[in-house]
């Protein structure tokens, strides 16, 4: 049975500012090593894919283009609007109103569980994961995608800005919850030096933008990412 609602967590930067978020997004893994990775644990060739937290759908497309069923699942109003705009061409893509610790789905109906620096954070998430294996068919997987913030340099000005943050914590929460860690190295290019700057922004407070863009000499960024995963376990076989 599906859970009952539950208050969503706010997003400062695609919520106040979802335009820049899109430019963001398009700079963001120019190379395409994510999707490889996700590809290389969960492929999603003609299966059922979730993404918790999709934003404005950005990612949506890339899924739906190799699936059999892409749920977006997004807890604020006016980014539920802009995904289903922008996936409303897509006869195998649906974008509905939820959060991480209450889908709006059936035990057992999806293949994938995917969510990018949406909501999984480490500790304190753990009825996320858990309603992600409730929705989990047996031998799905739940993949989260986040930045690595002990990684240089843009962990560095995460770390400024979140001074409490613990990594070896949240990769402890992990691993102790049954879950793979691979680390990926990406590189994020801007069309221009206002666009970089924009981003910037609206990831970081006034004082650490202004220190990021005095480090970058160009357009582009090194941006490292953790990407974990847990399969659901298929159950035990009677011999």
């Amino acid at each position: 049975m599906m859970s009952p609602p539950f208050r969503s967590i706010p997003s400062p930067n695609i919520w106040h500012w979802p335009e820049v978020y899109e430019s963001e997004n398009r700079a963001q893994d120019v190379d395409g090593r994510i999707p490889a990775e996700l590809q290389r644990i969960a492929p999603w060739d003609g299966r059922t894919i979730v993404d918790v937290g999709c934003g404005t759908g950005f990612h949506l497309p890339l899924f739906a283009s190799r699936a059999h069923r892409v749920v977006g699942v997004e807890p604020h109003g006016p980014l539920v609007d802009a995904a289903r705009t922008r996936v409303a061409g897509l006869a195998n893509v649906e974008v509905v109103s939820g959060s991480a610790e209450a889908l709006p789905l059936d035990d057992d109906s999806v293949d994938i569980v995917h969510a990018r620096t949406a909501y999984f954070f480490g500790p304190g998430c753990g009825r996320g994961v858990s309603e992600a294996m409730r929705v989990l068919r047996p031998g799905g997987t739940l993949v989260v995608v986040d930045l690595d913030v002990g990684a240089s340099p843009y962990g560095d000005w995460m770390r400024a800005d979140l001074p409490n943050y613990d990594c070896a914590a949240v990769e402890s929460f992990f691993a102790a919850q049954g879950f793979d860690l691979t680390r990926v190295d990406t590189r994020w290019e801007f069309a221009d030096r206002a666009t970089l700057d924009a981003v910037l922004g609206i990831e970081f407070t006034a004082r650490t933008a202004a220190r990021a863009a005095r480090s970058i000499p160009g357009l582009s960024i090194d941006v490292r990412y953790r990407v974990h995963s847990r399969p659901k376990p298929i159950g035990l076989e009677l011999i």
